[in-house]
């Protein structure tokens, strides 16, 4: 297990997967920072809880000083970032959110490098194809895919965040290690579940969707921050994660 004493910083944090990933590692006795524009979608218990940081503010209108001094001492970056899911949100600015994000933290942590790299989770998607391995996708998914592309911001937003960590970043960097955690369509459930990993998608992720619960993904980025050999099973991979369907008696 890693050191609980350095901070986890989580992008994202009021949002309904990132609220559920501060709370899991609270519960575990970890330190955390979130950049959040506003407090007030995050539980009053979590804002008490002595070991949680809040910086108030817009994540991409922070100074390059002013994010390297959020940034300073992390052993983890987690963005659960995304885009509203409203006309607004969806078409209107910043496109670029994750990208940007993903961009402007790993650029502040080349500048200032740790002496142990720092991890870096991102929270992606089973739409997007993991260009490091032969992901078959059928022909109807692949049209669909390249016209959400085309159309719609936030997913190629998420295509070219995984990217940015799959080219610019690779598999060798010195200062950052990464995995881009993929799940399917997302539902609210209050508890953890049965869930399972996999290096690409088993099922179309149009036409034959599954299902991940954000508390799942919540336990499963908690587990390869906190969890050594989680880590090292997964880094710089993108793994896919559902959740288990109970066999019917």
């Amino acid at each position: 297990m890693t050191e609980k004493t350095s901070p986890i910083l989580v992008l994202g944090a009021s949002g309904a997967t990132g609220r559920l990933l501060v709370n899991n590692l609270l519960e575990h006795e970890q330190f955390v920072r979130v950049i959040v524009r506003s407090s007030k979608k995050m539980p009053d218990e979590l804002l008490a809880n002595g070991r949680l940081t809040v910086i108030r503010g817009n994540l991409l209108d922070l100074s390059d000083t002013e994010l390297a001094e959020v940034v300073a001492g992390c052993r983890c970056i987690a963005s659960c970032l995304g885009h509203n899911l409203t006309l607004r949100g969806i078409f209107g600015p910043p496109h670029r959110l994750v990208t940007e994000a993903v961009r402007r933290v790993c650029q502040v942590a080349r500048a200032n490098p740790q002496k142990t790299p720092i991890r870096l989770i991102l929270m992606n998607t089973v739409a997007n194809r993991n260009r490091d391995l032969p992901e078959p996708v059928s022909m109807k998914d692949r049209i669909v895919i390249s016209l959400l592309r085309r159309f719609v911001p936030p997913h190629a937003d998420n295509e070219k965040a995984a990217e940015f960590l799959r080219v610019k970043i690779g598999q060798s960097d010195e200062v950052i290690e990464w995995v881009a955690v993929r799940p399917d369509t997302l539902i609210d459930e209050s508890t953890v579940s049965h869930y399972s990993l996999h290096p690409s998608p088993t099922r179309g992720a149009i036409f034959d969707p599954g299902s991940t619960s954000r508390i799942n993904v919540a336990h499963f980025m908690a587990s390869l921050i906190m969890d050594d050999e989680a880590w090292g099973k997964w880094r710089g991979r993108m793994p896919v994660i559902y959740n288990l369907i109970p066999q019917e008696s």
